[in-house]
């Protein structure tokens, strides 16, 4: 009786399991880091757990997430700059999309914070000060209440979108000083920074932690979309209403 009992119930596991399987899903998404780094990798974790879903997550940049979504490697695609910069960037890679044949939702917000070393003193930075820094025309922290030391512009070679809507909103379209400290990508800047006590640099506010400052400054946003080749199927709605509901609490 005990071995029918134990056979039984292995059963009932396995049938369970075989339901859940059905129901489970793997969402493949992709992107910018800015939109992966401010919404995805926070919410990660609890969606799969509140879904049984597993989010896969492959970081790249705008232009490369929507070619992937359009050649079918990702479900969807993700991204804080236009969609019309993303058609044009696989335009430019001799992969053209019919607008009409794609669909963005905007989900939340990036914002583009200011990062300073974690001794730095300098709690405000105003639109001039910035781009006197950025451009070179500032050159000592001591010209804006700083320390009596040089500043070290921190610049990401892997951040496109970003650099480009901070050159138009805070540089007024003037170029970033030659004479900077290169970095990589978004993960990059804040590593150089945290380790660089004359620097500063720019980088999306889900990557600010207690390794390094985050000083007052004007607001640089922009909306963070997921893009579809039409409407979303239901995994990726799922994913969407999870972000605009229950994920808010999660971000930054």
């Amino acid at each position: 009786m005990k071995r029918n009992v134990s056979v039984a119930g292995m059963v009932i596991l396995f049938m369970m399991s075989l339901v859940f399987s059905v129901f489970a899903a793997e969402i493949r998404i992709g992107g910018g880091g800015a939109a992966i780094n401010t919404v995805f990798k926070p919410i990660k974790p609890h969606f799969e757990k509140a879904t049984g879903h597993t989010l896969i997550i492959l970081q790249s940049s705008p232009k490369n997430g929507f070619v992937d979504m359009v050649q079918g490697r990702l479900d969807a695609a993700v991204a804080a700059v236009p969609i019309e910069s993303m058609i044009k960037g696989a335009e430019g890679d001799g992969v053209k999309v019919d607008p009409a044949s794609v669909q963005k939702t905007e989900v939340a917000k990036n914002r583009t914070v200011i990062l300073l070393h974690k001794d730095n003193p300098v709690a405000k930075l105003s639109k001039d000060q910035l781009k006197g820094i950025f451009t070179g025309k500032i050159q000592s922290w001591k010209e804006v209440g700083g320390k009596d030391m040089p500043v070290i512009v921190v610049w990401g070679k892997a951040s496109p979108g970003q650099n480009a809507q901070f050159t138009k909103e805070i540089l007024d379209g003037e170029a970033v000083l030659k004479d900077r400290l290169d970095s990589t990508d978004y993960a990059g800047i804040k590593g150089d920074v945290a380790a660089t006590p004359e620097a500063i640099g720019i980088d999306p506010v889900g990557l600010a932690d207690a390794s390094v400052r985050v000083p007052e400054s004007p607001e640089i946003s922009s909306p963070v979309i997921i893009v579809t080749k039409g409407s979303p199927d239901a995994n990726v709605q799922k994913l969407i209403d999870y972000v605009k509901g229950e994920g808010k609490q999660y971000l930054k």
